[in-house]
């Protein structure tokens, strides 16, 4: 069947919304466009004259591909070289997604993509659509084909499981700012001590590097041993130069709505810290580094005003 402008249109907006549901889904910006592209073609073959609530239908058919996608991709992450962590996004990236409240805000952290990949693709898609896009349990229930109460069910079980994964303490962004410049600026300082001090006791420390660069597999784990790994990592060193092509320029800045750690170099970025706060300390650092997961990084981070680095030439 022939597509109208008219369909053609009706896409195009709808778009922004579709790929920011399939990242949250799928944790890949670029899968994420593959699967709004996989709904167009769906959509152009569709008799749409006879689709009463279009959104509705489009949602359903990129849900629906995003859990066949979830499926595999479970298949294909046991082959994956090291940890597999989601690609990271930066500030004014319209795949973020809905911002206006608390719950949209928090459905696109870091740390609650990365809880996101404990749960089954079913309570995936139903936290998404529910926490970040309002989606009624009635609405959610068409999508998914269960029932409401399934739906309902499903989300609360989603809802503690992504609440008891995280090691949450409220901050502002502009203390959560001073916190990780002051880490930072204490890690090329050679000293563990300070480091320790900004730390929760059961501090976490992870990468992905997908086998292209060099990430340990398995996560640095306590405050000693997160500070030890730090130290080494802003430590100068030559063939850390070598390895990357030189010595990246430092930024403190933002990544899926909250306070990251931006690494560029020569104009590319090279790698993405996201810090999580607990009570006490800092909790976690989840660093992407794989250079397929920060090529839209790189062009978005072109496009945007990032003021000065915090540390240059720190490797």
């Amino acid at each position: 069947m022939a597509v109208t402008e008219r369909d053609v249109d009706r896409f195009e907006a709808a778009r922004p919304r579709l790929e920011a549901i399939a990242y949250r889904l799928l944790g890949s910006a670029s899968e994420a466009e593959d699967a709004a592209q996989e709904t167009y073609l769906r959509w152009q073959a569709a008799d749409t004259g006879r689709i009463e609530v279009p959104e509705a239908w489009l949602t359903k058919v990129l849900t629906n591909y995003c859990l066949n996608q979830l499926a595999s991709a479970r298949a294909r992450r046991e082959t994956y070289v090291g940890a597999w962590l989601p690609e990271p996004l930066l500030a004014g990236d319209p795949m973020l997604g809905p911002a206006g409240t608390a719950e949209q805000r928090d459905s696109v952290s870091y740390a609650v993509l990365v809880l996101l990949e404990r749960l089954s693709p079913n309570e995936r898609a139903v936290y998404v659509l529910k926490e970040a896009f309002a989606y009624s349990h009635r609405e959610i229930a068409g999508i998914l084909d269960i029932s409401e109460a399934a739906s309902q069910q499903t989300f609360h079980r989603a809802r503690r499981h992504v609440a008891d994964g995280r090691a949450r303490a409220e901050i502002d962004e502009a203390a959560a700012r001073r916190v990780v410049a002051e880490f930072l600026v204490a890690a090329t300082s050679g000293r563990t001590e300070p480091l320790v001090a900004l730390l929760t006791q059961d501090a976490i420390a992870i990468g992905d590097g997908g086998g292209k660069v060099p990430a340990r597999a398995s996560a640095f784990v306590g405050a000693k041993a997160v500070a030890t790994f730090m130290r080494g990592l802003f430590r100068p060193a030559k063939a850390k130069q070598d390895l990357i092509g030189g010595s990246p320029e430092v930024y403190v800045s933002t990544a899926n709505g909250a306070v990251a750690v931006v690494a560029v170099l020569g104009g590319r970025v090279v790698g993405v810290m996201c810090p999580e706060f607990g009570d006490g300390g800092l909790a976690a650092f989840r660093s992407q580094v794989n250079p397929d997961k920060l090529e839209r990084a790189t062009r978005q981070w072109a496009a945007a005003d990032h003021g000065e680095p915090l540390l240059k030439a720190a490797f």
